[in-house]
């Protein structure tokens, strides 16, 4: 009897313990919800398990294929390097094994379904025609993956009633959560809401909430809301099976048109045909403390 390959969840990691228990308990979910897969996860760094572990009990029930899935939204440096490199060294570590990597999850219409959802918790009944909904984003150095934020922006904008939908980012881009805020305030927004585009908690959703409120204090003519992160929905696990199955199916369609790692774009001209390395997850035996070639704060 043939195997489907196995769900294997990548996961960036966040410092945030809630956050990573947030991301082990989705996999677990999951996995209750397709007995008839193996389902595993874990984080290229940060967070405990590391990818090498969970491939490691994979491997040890017998999983020869995999089917890996980024659990990220959008295609920044973590999807397009450092998870493809982690993968490709547990393929070496693990020998007569093979992965299949799909792309990211957004944009994608089940994530818009529950960003509006959030945006009318957060309402609690007031008039959208009245809101502006500010889309918060992690922001990155990679200009694609901020171009796809927008993109988002855009469609949640689209045919929903909102008197606007802007975008900001809380590390690494512009505009950031004051400036964004800045800005609804200047077109005129006497309610904002503000939306954060991250999946699960962490420390980087908890600054935006912080950023909001601080300038909140300081603008009293604007009633501020702020809604919460997408969460481990119905629609986020539909989405994933999907994601899950154009993997198995060799259908991926991820757009690398404005892919700094493949075009030269203004100022990122060094980043073409870049190699890529994995990251050093701490918790990785294989690896030396402190020997990761890059450092950044999540």
């Amino acid at each position: 009897m043939t195997h489907p390959p196995a769900l294997l969840l990548v996961g960036h990691g966040t410092r945030d313990a809630a956050g990573a228990a947030a991301f082990r308990s989705f996999v677990a979910q999951l996995g209750a919800a397709s007995p008839e897969l193996a389902v595993g996860g874990g984080f290229i760094e940060l967070s405990p398990p590391p990818l090498a572990d969970s491939v490691a009990e994979l491997v040890g029930a017998g999983v020869r294929d995999f089917a890996a899935v980024p659990l990220v939204l959008v295609s920044a440096g973590h999807a397009k390097g450092d998870i493809p490199a982690a993968l490709a060294r547990e393929e070496r570590r693990h020998p007569g094994t093979s992965f299949a990597y799909g792309r990211p999850l957004g944009p994608h219409p089940n994530l818009l379904t529950v960003l509006e959802r959030r945006v009318d918790e957060a309402l609690a009944g007031a008039d959208r025609a009245e809101t502006t909904v500010l889309l918060v984003g992690r922001g990155s150095t990679d200009p694609d993956a901020n171009a796809e934020v927008f993109k988002v922006a855009r469609l949640l904008w689209e045919g929903r009633g909102y008197a606007g939908v802007e975008t900001a980012f809380v590390s690494l881009a512009e505009p950031s959560v004051r400036a964004g805020l800045d800005r609804c305030r200047k077109l005129g927004a006497r309610r904002v809401v503000v939306l954060p585009y991250f999946l699960f908690t962490g420390v980087l959703p908890d600054r935006v909430r912080d950023q909001a409120r601080e300038w909140a204090g300081e603008a009293p003519d604007v009633e501020l809301r702020c809604a919460e992160v997408i969460g481990p929905e119905p629609e986020l696990a539909e989405l994933v099976m999907e994601r899950y199955r154009e993997t198995v199916q060799g259908d991926l369609r991820m757009n690398c048109d404005s892919c700094v790692y493949r075009v030269k774009l203004p100022g990122f001209e060094d980043r073409v045909g870049l190699p890529q390395q994995p990251h050093h997850h701490p918790d990785d035996p294989s690896h030396s403390h402190g020997s990761g070639h890059h450092a950044h704060t999540h």
